[in-house]
């Protein structure tokens, strides 16, 4: 677990190292398998208890946990060090700035 930015919910919050999004995501597809509960918010709650039990952070909404994963962001933006959109993205959404290539990441 790693705090970053998360440009959705536009705040720092806990994102999950590969492990630890390995564990969520199984607990997520049970979930989603599971027809049995009519009551929605009740059928997520294993994946927000698991999240919050993990990471210390107050239960949230269960598909904003699945994009609080280290492996989808890109760097730190030279400029505001906020994390890049994606491991490809060009620019900093945040700030503009444009990203320049790195030689260890070629």
């Amino acid at each position: 677990m790693k705090p970053l930015y998360c440009w959705r919910c536009q705040e720092v919050v806990p994102m999950l190292d590969e492990e630890e999004y390995i564990v969520i995501h199984k607990i997520y597809s049970q979930c989603f398998h599971d027809g049995h509960s009519p009551d929605l918010p009740e059928k997520w709650k294993p994946v927000s208890e698991a999240y919050s039990k993990m990471t210390g952070a107050p239960e949230m909404f269960h598909n904003a946990i699945m994009h609080h994963r280290i492996a989808l962001y890109g760097p730190p933006c030279r400029r505001c060090n906020k994390p890049l959109r994606t491991p490809r993205a060009s620019f900093c959404a945040a700030c503009g700035q444009v990203r320049e290539e790195d030689p260890a990441e070629s």
